[in-house]
C-alpha cells in the first residue's frame, strides 16, 4: 500500500518533468523558442522540490525529464534508425536522472540557488565528454544565438553561459517556489533584470587587425537525400569542380570578386584524390582554375589497414596538394565503430560505416596566404578543445567544413549553424562555413549571419572578412570556468551529504537490558 501510495505521489511529478524536458527541447533549432529554457528549468526544479522525495525518486524524475529533452532535440537520429535516436535519447537523458538525484538534496541546501545551475553546467560537462568522446549537443548555451544573452559567451565562454542561464531558471524558480521570502525574491528579481538588461548592452567589436581576406565557399549540392548521397561521391566531386569553374566565370567576367582562397565542405571527394588519378585531375583543374588554394574536403585511405580519416587539403595551385589536417573527433557508430568485432556480428547495419574513420592527432591551424585559419570539420564544432586548440594556435579566421547531407531537412543541420553561431561570439573570429548540401554560410564575430544557403541547392558565395588577431575574454580564460563550475557543483553534493548525516543521526541501538541479579535467601 505505502509503494503505490509513493507511485501515486511520484508519478505526477515526471509527467511534469517530462513536459518540462520537452519544452526544453524546443528552446533549440528549428523550433528557436529559447525562452522555453527559462521556463523548462524551474518547472523541473518544481518537479524535484518538497518533502518526501528521496534520490531514488529524483532520479526517475530527472530520467523522464532528460530522455523527453533528447528525443525532442535529436529526432533527426531517426534517420539513421529509430532504436538509435531511442538509444541516444536514453543514454544522454541519464545524465539528467543522476543529476535530479543529486539536486533533491541540494535543493534544501541553504546554498542551493549556487550549487544547482553549478551542478548543471558538471552534468553537461560529463555528458559532453563521455562515452567515446561524448556528446555536447545539449547544452543550454546553444540554444541563445539569437538572444542578447548569447553574447556573453565572448566573456565566460559556453560553460559559463550554461550557467548563466541555469541561474536565470533558478532564479525564477525561486521567485514562484512557496518557501521563498520576500527578501529571496526581490533578491531573485533584481539578479535576473540585472543579467537580462546587462546582456542586453553588450556590445561586441567585429574590427580586424587592419587586414582583410575573400574567400569563397562553395557548395556544389548532392544528388540525393538521406543515406542515398554515400554512393555518389564522384557526382558530388563534379558538382563541386563545375560550381567551382563557374565562380572563376562569374571573376573573369567583373561580377565576382577573385578569392584568396576556396573553400570546399567535408566529403567533397569520398574518393582519395591521392590515390585515384581521375579525382586528382578534378581538383587539379578546379585549382587551376581559380589560381588559388582550394581548402578540399577529402577522405584519405590509412593510415592503417582498413582505416580512412576525413580531412582538410590545402590545395595549391602551384605547389599541389600541402598541409592535411585530419578530423580528430570521429562520431562513433558513423564514421567508426568501438568495439567493433563484438558488434558487426549481431547488428549488420553497422556494415554501412565501411572502414574505421581514425582520428587526427594535431588540431586544424592551416597558414595560407598570410592568414591562419583554423579548420575544424562538422560535428567537432561542439567540442571546446577543439575550438581552444586552433584559437591557442593562432587562428585568424574559423572555417567549417561539414556534411549534413544524411540529415537534410531534420533540423540537424539548423542546429549545427546555431552551435557555429555561438563559437562565432565565444571566439570573436569570422567563421566560413563550407557544406556538401546547407547549410553553408558566414557568421560575423559578433554572432550575425552575413549569409547562409539553403538546402540542397548549389551555393557560391564570396566574402571579404576581417582578419583577427585579439582573442576574446573567453578564449584567455580557456577551461577553467568549466572546472571551477564543476567543482562547485561537486563542491555542492559533498556539503548536502554531509548536512544531511549531521542532520540524520544514526539512531543507536537500543541499550542491553541489565541482566537479573540472584537475591540471596
Amino acid at each position: 500500500m505505502n509503494r503505490l501510495k509513493a507511485l501515486g505521489l511520484l508519478l505526477p511529478r515526471v509527467v511534469v518533468a517530462v513536459a518540462a524536458g520537452v519544452a526544453l527541447g524546443f528552446a533549440y533549432e528549428p523550433h528557436a523558442h529559447s525562452w522555453l529554457a527559462l521556463i523548462a528549468v524551474p518547472v523541473f526544479l518544481a518537479a524535484l522540490s518538497g518533502a518526501g522525495l528521496s534520490s531514488k525518486g529524483g532520479f526517475g524524475i530527472g530520467a523522464g525529464f532528460g530522455i523527453a529533452f533528447y528525443s525532442t532535440l535529436v529526432p533527426w537520429l531517426s534517420v539513421i534508425g529509430g532504436d538509435a535516436a531511442i538509444a541516444l535519447s536514453i543514454l544522454e537523458g541519464l545524465f539528467f536522472a543522476v543529476f535530479a538525484a543529486f539536486a533533491v538534496r541540494l535543493l534544501r541546501h541553504k546554498w542551493w540557488m549556487l550549487w544547482i545551475p553549478s551542478l548543471w553546467v558538471a552534468t553537461e560537462f560529463a555528458a559532453a565528454s563521455v562515452p567515446f568522446g561524448g556528446f555536447p549537443w545539449g547544452r543550454l548555451a546553444w540554444a541563445f544565438a539569437d538572444s542578447p544573452l548569447g553574447k556573453l559567451a565572448a566573456y565566460v565562454g559556453i560553460p559559463g553561459l550554461s550557467f548563466v542561464i541555469a541561474l536565470l531558471g533558478v532564479l525564477v524558480f525561486a521567485l514562484f517556489r512557496p518557501q521563498s521570502g520576500f527578501r529571496l525574491r526581490a533578491v531573485a528579481l533584481v539578479a535576473g533584470a540585472a543579467i537580462v538588461g546587462g546582456s542586453a548592452l553588450v556590445n561586441l567589436s567585429t574590427d580586424g587587425n587592419g587586414k582583410t581576406v575573400t574567400a569563397a565557399m562553395v557548395q556544389g549540392n548532392v544528388p540525393g537525400k538521406g543515406l542515398e548521397f554515400l554512393g555518389r561521391a564522384r557526382t558530388v566531386t563534379r558538382n563541386h569542380l563545375t560550381a567551382t569553374l563557374d565562380l572563376q566565370k562569374s571573376v573573369a567576367a567583373g561580377s565576382e570578386d577573385k578569392p584568396d582562397i576556396v573553400i570546399w565542405p567535408e566529403n567533397s571527394t569520398d574518393i582519395d584524390p591521392f590515390k585515384d588519378a581521375e579525382t586528382r585531375a578534378d581538383i587539379e583543374t578546379a585549382v587551376k582554375a581559380v589560381g588559388v588554394p582550394i581548402l578540399v574536403g577529402a577522405v584519405l585511405e590509412g593510415p592503417g589497414p582498413n582505416e580512412r580519416q576525413t580531412t582538410g587539403v590545402v590545395w595549391d595551385p602551384q605547389s599541389g596538394p600541402g598541409q592535411v589536417y585530419a578530423k580528430r573527433h570521429p562520431v562513433p557508430f558513423g564514421e567508426y565503430i568501438p568495439f567493433r568485432e563484438q558488434l558487426l556480428p549481431y547488428i549488420k547495419r553497422l556494415e554501412m560505416v565501411g572502414r574505421q574513420t581514425a582520428p587526427g592527432k594535431v588540431p586544424g591551424i592551416m597558414p595560407i596566404g598570410g592568414v591562419t585559419y583554423g579548420d575544424v570539420i562538422c560535428f567537432e564544432l561542439a567540442y571546446d578543445n577543439v575550438i581552444a586548440d586552433v584559437l591557442n594556435g593562432g587562428a585568424q579566421v574559423l572555417v567549417v567544413q561539414t556534411n549534413n547531407a544524411t540529415y537534410g531537412g531534420t533540423g540537424q543541420p539548423e542546429q549545427q549553424f546555431a552551435i557555429t553561431r555561438m563559437r562565432a561570439i565565444e571566439t570573436g573570429r569570422t567563421v566560413l562555413i563550407a557544406s556538401t548540401s546547407g547549410i553553408s554560410g558566414v557568421v560575423q564575430p559578433d554572432g550575425k549571419v552575413e549569409h547562409k544557403s539553403g538546402e540542397f541547392v548549389r551555393d557560391v558565395y564570396v566574402t571579404k572578412v576581417p582578419v583577427r588577431d585579439e582573442k576574446t575574454l573567453a578564449i584567455r580564460l580557456g577551461a577553467w570556468p568549466q572546472w571551477i563550475l564543476t567543482g562547485i557543483g561537486l563542491l555542492g553534493i559533498l556539503v548536502a551529504q554531509a548536512s544531511r548525516r549531521r542532520n540524520n543521526p544514526p539512531t543507536p541501538p537500543p541499550a542491553a537490558k541489565p541482566a537479573r541479579q540472584k537475591v540471596p535467601v
